[in-house]
């Protein structure tokens, strides 16, 4: 086993890539072995660069994780394409993503396109996703598929983030495409997000389940203040207690957020508390309010307000 200080040990940013729900933020997870991305079935959960950090004992990656690159509609998509091509250019390796069960179409291609423009010394490397899905045959066939796509230079290697088939072979790929250099993070951190945007997204995650109708881009989620309380008398942790405002652009997507006499708003609650208390390692008292801005994806002076 090596150490950090050999000159063998490898270190660098990569980021995946892909048209959405390609898999990109499972296999960061997966990778990572920390729940760090926010994972969701609708297209373009992802707002913010999280990183997720893959210590081995001879190297040190460090995942990003982007927003879907799109064409942008609303100043919010716009920013966000902005982000996009800024990681592209400042990543040492690109992983883009094809799921196993789907036909590389146009906005594959226009993805790899997009990125040759932005960032073309940039190694790509094709990752066929979601190999569990499909029949060994299947999976020739998209590798075949994917490297005809990428060219004679792109490695490409097939992968379950679900079943952790291949996981290691992936990860080994990575490494060897990365230069030699020293670790950028300590050992045993696993992101170097704040963690009151991690709380932010855990929110925003557990308010887009199972909304099918409403745009994701329509949530934005604030943490207000984390209060700890003072220790109480027996042995257990203070408690903490997080208070969130969760914006809607219209009334009627304040109504399907809150649910029928709040229920599904306190299914928000208990779902994102839980996850908070792990991320903080203590007990957590959400107190989540729901608040309209009107068209607040285009109005700069809001989108500050949040964070973009």
């Amino acid at each position: 086993m090596g150490t950090r200080d050999d000159a063998d040990f490898r270190s660098g940013f990569l980021c995946f890539v892909g048209r959405p729900n390609t898999g990109k933020s499972t296999l960061t997870n997966a990778l990572v072995g920390e729940k760090i991305a926010i994972t969701s079935n609708r297209p373009q959960t992802t707002r913010h660069t999280i990183r997720g950090i893959v210590n081995r004992p001879d190297a040190q990656l460090i995942l990003v994780d982007t927003p879907g690159l799109h064409r942008p509609r609303t100043l919010l998509g716009q920013r966000l394409n902005d982000l996009v091509r800024d990681t592209y250019s400042e990543v040492d390796v690109i992983g883009l993503c094809i799921p196993a069960d789907e036909t590389i179409g146009p906005g594959d291609r226009w993805i790899v396109e997009q990125i040759r423009q932005v960032a073309p010394k940039t190694p790509l490397l094709g990752v066929v996703t979601k190999i569990d899905r499909v029949t060994p045959d299947r999976v020739g066939m998209q590798l075949l598929a994917l490297s005809k796509l990428l060219g004679p230079e792109g490695e490409v290697v097939p992968v379950s983030a679900k079943s952790g088939q291949q996981l290691d072979i992936l990860t080994d790929v990575i490494v060897s495409m990365m230069e030699p250099g020293p670790a950028f993070y300590p050992d045993g951190e696993l992101t170097d997000e704040p963690e009151l945007v991690l709380m932010a997204e855990f929110i925003r995650e557990a308010a887009l389940e199972g909304v099918r109708d409403e745009l994701p881009h329509s949530l934005a989620v604030v943490i207000e203040e984390v209060i700890e309380r003072e220790p109480t008398r027996d042995d257990r942790p203070p408690m903490v207690d997080v208070h969130a405002t969760l914006f809607v652009e219209r009334d009627s997507q304040k109504g399907i957020v809150i649910g029928h006499k709040g229920s599904r708003l306190k299914d928000v609650g208990t779902t994102a508390r839980g996850q908070i208390e792990r991320l903080l390692g203590t007990r957590v008292y959400l107190d989540i309010h729901v608040k309209v801005a009107k068209d607040w994806q285009r109005d700069p002076r809001q989108l500050r307000k949040m964070g973009f």
